[in-house]
């Protein structure tokens, strides 16, 4: 079963992947050790039903998602694991995740109360709200919507404050 939802997955034109550390037994040692549950899902705007696969893996390894991805072409959303570089120079088209982009200007702004930080996320949670509005649209009338309602802002961003990076 697990093989053939490998296959339904890898006919979609877009996939979601991410990948989680697990605590392994490693029973020679008497203890656990570090682990990847690595996670591949469908995009839920393409039409059937959403599809998720689990593959365990013992290391964190790009060569594992390169194996499991090897015939496929298409569009992968993931954060920016370096693992995932390689398959983006062999036809793979990189989506990146505004969610794991956020979470860097909430950190700098809960550590910092820096006001660019808090002028992204206003402005990343106008983006959020704006996709609420879109759901259960088709991905055409999506691409319209956002077209439309997500226009560049044009406020300028000013702050005397310098970048501080965490």
């Amino acid at each position: 079963m697990a093989e053939r939802l490998s296959e339904l997955l890898k006919q979609r034109s877009v996939l979601h992947a991410d990948e989680t550390p697990v605590p392994q037994l490693d029973p020679r040692k008497g203890k656990t050790k570090r682990a990847y549950l690595r996670a591949y899902r469908s995009n839920n705007l393409e039409a059937g039903a959403p599809i998720v696969v689990f593959e365990f893996q013992a290391s964190r390894s790009g060569t594992h998602v390169q194996d499991f991805l090897a015939d496929w072409r298409g569009h992968l959303m993931v954060d920016d694991y370096g693992g995932y570089k390689h398959l983006f120079k062999q036809g793979i088209t990189e989506l990146a995740c505004l969610a794991h982009a956020r979470r860097k200007f909430f950190d700098l702004h809960a550590a910092n109360q820096h006001p660019i930080a808090e002028e992204a996320l206003q402005r990343i949670a106008e983006l959020y709200r704006l996709e609420s509005e879109a759901a259960g649209y088709s991905i055409e009338e999506r691409q319209r919507w956002r077209a439309e309602h997500a226009k560049p802002a044009r406020k300028a961003v000013s702050c005397r404050a310098p970048l501080i990076t965490v």
